[in-house]
């Protein structure tokens, strides 16, 4: 049986007209790759190293938008390019920000226009709320989350930061913009002028789509292909590293007798990423074993003996 990829015929030597005729939701990831229009009909190949783009990382994104349940494969992860990852994601949220979010704005002006100023100050405060806590959310991954990704591309020395600190701080910024969804579509003020509410939950609805598939490529490729070189980072570095915080945190988790279910639940991350930090700390200190770590903790006044069961 052939798998969904499959089924879509998508591939580099199919013609680029044919590849976004499939669905129109793949001209955004064309555009936000810095590939151009009037290609002719050259393949996606072609397009893709004309404009110096990775033709299997531009196909991989657009199966993320249209092949339902996709995730890449090892292979696939292996083979992409993490600096085209960032560009697109930095030109995603250029386009959020600089485009979809003013569009939205002013939809949302016009129609609320005619309400009373109570209900405008209301929708207009829970708008902005949103506006300035997408705007935190991409600041975060600019400013923390991408340099750090490229200095390890460029073989520098980064921070303590790793890439499971991201995992536990990835905010989800499509509740309240489901939020405030239904607010207009179930609450809508009486007096609110009705076609323009029609126009702003368009661009509801179209947003909350593209984010969810933003948050899917976060999730499902630059997570992963980070975490992998940090695993080959690692293995390249000494032991006897300092531990991080969140590491100490989870070692004194540790050396209480906490399961990794437990530890997860308390720091509210995942258990995938307490795996992370324990790998994290076995190599950093050579220690393999709890009693060995428990011991660890005692000698370095991280723990009490009444702490330990």
């Amino acid at each position: 049986m052939k798998n969904p990829r499959e089924r879509k015929g998508m591939s580099a030597a199919m013609r680029m007209a044919d590849l976004l005729d499939a669905d129109y939701a793949l001209f955004g990831v064309f555009g936000r790759m810095g590939l151009h229009l009037g290609f002719g009909e050259k393949t996606v190949e072609e397009v893709c190293q004309e404009a110096g783009v990775d033709p299997g990382t531009f196909l991989m994104l657009c199966r993320m938008y249209v092949t339902e349940g996709y995730r890449p494969s090892r292979e696939e992860l292996q083979n992409a390019d993490l600096t085209g990852i960032l560009d697109y994601l930095r030109n995603s949220h250029s386009y959020y920000m600089g485009s979809v979010i003013p569009s939205l704005e002013e939809a949302l002006c016009k129609m609320v226009r005619d309400c009373d100023e109570k209900q405008k100050n209301v929708l207009w405060r829970f708008f902005h709320e949103y506006k300035e806590e997408l705007k935190a959310h991409f600041q975060y991954e600019e400013e923390t989350v991408f340099p750090y990704v490229e200095k390890m591309l460029n073989s520098e020395d980064g921070n303590a930061f790793t890439i499971g600190e991201y995992e536990e701080n990835h905010t989800n910024v499509e509740e309240k913009l489901a939020d405030l969804k239904n607010l207009i579509m179930m609450y809508f003020p009486p007096r609110g002028d009705r076609q323009e509410a029609y126009g702003v939950l368009f661009y509801l609805y179209s947003l909350e789509q593209d984010l969810q598939k933003h948050t899917h490529i976060e999730d499902d490729i630059l997570v992963p292909m980070v975490v992998r070189m940090e695993e080959v980072v690692a293995a390249a570095r000494p032991e006897g590293e300092e531990l991080s915080a969140r590491e100490k945190e989870i070692l004194v988790s540790v050396a209480k007798g906490m399961l990794n279910k437990e530890i997860a639940d308390q720091y509210n991350i995942s258990i995938y990423t307490v795996i992370t930090h324990r790998k994290n700390i076995t190599r950093k200190t050579g220690i393999k074993t709890v009693a060995g770590l428990t011991v660890y903790a005692l000698l370095n006044n991280l723990i009490d003996m009444n702490s330990v069961e």
